[in-house]
């Protein structure tokens, strides 16, 4: 059995996580997703709109993720792999050449997934608050 790892936030949920999601699983038997805890969020100077539990509950409703798991810290990602019996980890290519994730070839295989064109969180985001603003809210 191939396993597959990845990592996000996931906290605006859209057509480009699932995208992602879904060829992640393509590449291998069994899907694990990491996801920020949100005290991690925090470190890393971001904020969630949902909560770790509620974003763990949408992800595991997604029929291409097999596992959840907690991401607490940069530095886990050698102990999952090792844990979990990862072959691979997958990103996003806005991750490519990230020092973080080429250190994990050293442990298992590391693959970029191109991102889906015309869809991201901040994206969303964004035009949420410019929706807000020309409202009055």
């Amino acid at each position: 059995m191939r396993k597959t790892l990845t990592y996000g936030t996931y906290d605006v949920l859209h057509r480009g996580h699932i995208n992602l999601l879904k060829r992640a699983k393509e590449r291998g038997d069994y899907l694990i997703v990491g996801i920020s805890t949100d005290e991690f969020n925090a470190i890393k100077g971001k904020k969630s709109y949902y909560d770790y539990e509620t974003r763990k509950e949408m992800l595991e409703a997604i029929k291409y993720v097999d596992e959840v798991i907690p991401e607490c810290e940069w530095d886990q990602k050698p102990g999952d792999i090792a844990k979990y019996g990862a072959d691979e980890v997958v990103m996003g290519s806005d991750w490519a050449g990230n020092e973080k994730f080429e250190a994990l070839r050293e442990y298992c295989d590391v693959y970029y997934l191109p991102r889906t064109e015309g869809i991201s969180s901040t994206q969303i985001k964004s035009e949420l608050h410019l929706m807000d603003d020309k409202a009055g809210v």
